[in-house]
């Protein structure tokens, strides 16, 4: 469904590549917004689909990347995680919908065999070393307690750094927790709660607003949250 008085260039939708991406199929669907064949074909190169929208692309990318996009304009909207938006902090970018998707939470963890510690209590943790993909997140946190925490950034495989003895803790992403308990390891905080939110990029929002709108629209009418909640 296109909307009248739309420009030529159609707007681009940022998708991230994995778990998201497979939650986020049946709300595409659900919207009337159907990808051409290429976007479903595994064997496919190619990263920028046309939809049955002729205002409305879609992009594929790496879930970090998806605010980096729509942040500087290239992606007119986007399907970000909040612990993403959270980690960079945008101010470009505007949140107005929770699409209660991908859900999990950011967590501590350390070796199941570690003597747990209190988190609540700073004077037991003046220093710690914790390896994590969020450094901003991770370190306005302990900071919050009153730690001074030592960040090693990685991008994957965090489950060893305490194994290998490269950081005390870890802070990641947690669903079931099965891969912290195969690689021994125990969840010992809830940093927040995660799920993943339409993402607008506020200029686009200004200069487009009757095709943004719209779009805003679609999904509005498929999420029903009791606390729909901004984060700008």
């Amino acid at each position: 469904m296109s909307v009248p008085g739309v420009k030529s260039n159609p707007l681009i939708l940022a998708l991230p590549k994995g778990r998201i991406l497979k939650d986020c199929l049946p709300l595409l669907e659900t919207a009337n917004i159907i990808p051409e064949p290429a976007f479903f074909d595994k064997d496919s190169r190619l990263l920028r689909f046309k939809t049955n929208d002729p205002g409305l692309d879609i992009i594929r990318v790496r879930s970090f990347d998806v605010a980096t996009f729509v942040a500087f304009g290239t992606a007119s909207l986007g399907v970000c995680g909040s612990d993403v938006l959270m980690e960079f902090d945008y101010s470009d970018i505007y949140a107005p919908l929770d699409l209660n998707i991908g859900r999990c939470r950011l967590s501590i963890a350390q070796l199941a065999d570690t003597k747990n510690k209190n988190l609540e209590d700073p004077a037991r943790w003046s220093q710690i070393s914790v390896a994590t993909k969020y450094p901003n997140i991770t370190q306005r946190y302990f900071a919050s307690k009153g730690v001074q925490a030592d960040i090693i950034n990685l991008h994957g495989a965090m489950e060893l750094a305490p194994v290998l003895k490269l950081s005390s803790l870890i802070v990641d992403l947690v669903d079931t927790g099965s891969t912290l308990r195969a690689n021994g390891l125990q969840e010992i905080k809830t940093i927040t709660q995660i799920s993943s939110r339409l993402i607008i990029n506020r200029t686009a929002l200004k200069t487009q607003s009757a095709h943004v709108n719209a779009l805003i629209e679609r999904f509005r009418q498929l999420v029903t949250l009791p606390n729909n909640e901004d984060i700008s």
